[in-house]
């Protein structure tokens, strides 16, 4: 079935930190679905069709859905747990939660909860953390391929320094993995992400069971943590005192590449750097988690001068808000102490297009490109008292954006389309 969305539209064909030619914006514009995917988008009046099915979400702006590039499904339930910095916070609250994802049950109604609150703000796509159960990445795709919903995933693979109940074996992780991997990568929009949480809790013996797994399936990305925190590089270096740095850790066992993920990448050394950027691995900017557990200042400017592609991420439950916009809005306040500037343009360029570039998934998601899947948010700029009286005064496009960027949350979510379904009810 045909259906015309109508609104403001905006979407980018460019990154503006690196062009002026980068966006398409309609005063007056409609992005046209079918079975799942944008068939066209252009002005109203180019579109319209007499018994045309439409949605007119004016005078809101229409984006492609926000993707978020690294979050932890298990977490949704420790988000805001007081004071810690991340090795603590990890032992204090974060395993004895995920070590709640074996009880039967838990994990499909954890699942529900998660998509409900991506779709309530605005994210349509999402690149998770699950618990080393294998019944928690089983409930996030069965869950997510419900809604028709693009989802990347996988099960922690973590052998020590954890309890017990959240601990797998270098063989057992491998076997599970293996096995969600040959039910669910490429299953529909789901896709996997071969995950070993981090260096301290993967021996050898296990980064060898991931290394293997990447070479056997090429196109899995690689999801794992690199330097978020100064305590955390000591210990990891400690427990593989042969490693030049921490990412040669992930280089040793072959896990770098345009796939691989690497979550915080905060305190990094030249050599890493150049290596990054060597291998196209990715880094991904976490700032409302940064900020909480205290963690440092990521360094997007220079990353970038060095030719290293960044994400941008919740990482909820160490971040404080599922909103990419509130990530923008304290991304952008990071940026500020590093005194680089985060432009409103590149902002929603980074949580839309940009984080799609850097998943290599650009020719389905983060545009409004024919033949992409019709993934789409709505914002409203004037959705609160606060943002309504901002918005007597701004006049351009990029005010309201970043008004949006600053003040917006998931108030500002007018409605999400995933798949050209509308997930958020009235009232």
């Amino acid at each position: 079935m045909r259906h015309l969305i109508r609104g403001r539209v905006l979407d980018f064909y460019a990154d503006p930190t690196e062009t002026e030619d980068n966006h398409r914006y309609l005063e007056d514009g409609a992005i046209l679905v079918q079975d799942g995917l944008i068939v066209a988008v252009d002005d109203y009046a180019k579109l319209a069709e007499p018994g045309l099915p439409e949605t007119d979400h004016r005078p809101n702006l229409i984006l492609p859905g926000f993707i978020d590039t690294h979050i932890h499904f298990p977490q949704v339930q420790v988000i805001a747990s007081w004071g810690a910095q991340l090795l603590d916070w990890l032992n204090t609250y974060t395993f004895p939660e995920e070590a709640r994802f074996a009880r039967q049950g838990h994990a499909p109604a954890m699942a529900e909860a998660f998509l409900d609150l991506l779709t309530a703000h605005g994210t349509t796509t999402a690149v998770a953390f699950c618990s080393v159960h294998p019944q928690s990445a089983e409930a996030l795709f069965a869950a997510a391929e419900s809604r028709n919903m693009a989802m990347i995933a996988g099960k922690v693979m973590m052998d020590r320094n954890a309890p017990a109940e959240v601990l797998d074996t270098p063989q057992q992780g491998y076997d599970d993995s293996k096995a969600l991997i040959a039910k669910w990568h490429g299953r529909g929009r789901q896709r996997y992400a071969v995950t070993p949480r981090f260096a301290i809790t993967s021996t050898p013996e296990q980064m060898e069971m991931a290394g293997q797994l990447a070479r056997e399936h090429p196109d899995c990305h690689v999801q794992t943590h690199l330097s978020e925190n100064l305590e955390e590089i000591e210990f990891t270096l400690s427990l593989y005192p042969q490693a030049r740095d921490y990412l040669d850790i992930y280089e040793t066992y072959g896990l770098l590449s345009d796939r691989l993920l690497l979550g915080h990448s905060i305190h990094l050394r030249p050599r890493e750097i150049a290596r990054m950027a060597e291998t196209g691995s990715r880094a991904v900017f976490c700032p409302t988690s940064n900020l909480f557990l205290g963690s440092g200042l990521f360094d997007e400017g220079g990353l970038r001068a060095a030719g290293v592609v960044s994400g941008i991420a919740t990482d909820v439950g160490g971040g404080t808000s599922y909103s990419m916009l509130q990530t923008l809005n304290e991304g952008y306040k990071i940026l500020q102490l590093r005194d680089q500037k985060l432009h409103p343009l590149s902002a929603f360029h980074w949580a839309t297009r940009g984080n799609a570039l850097a998943l290599g998934m650009a020719d389905r998601i983060g545009t409004l490109a024919p033949g992409s899947d019709a993934d789409l948010v709505v914002l409203d700029a004037r959705a609160t008292p606060a943002m309504a009286l901002r918005m007597e005064r701004a006049q351009t496009l990029a005010e309201e954006l970043f008004i949006l960027q600053i003040l917006g949350d998931d108030r500002s979510i007018a409605q999400t389309y995933v798949a050209g379904q509308a997930m958020k009810t009235a009232g």
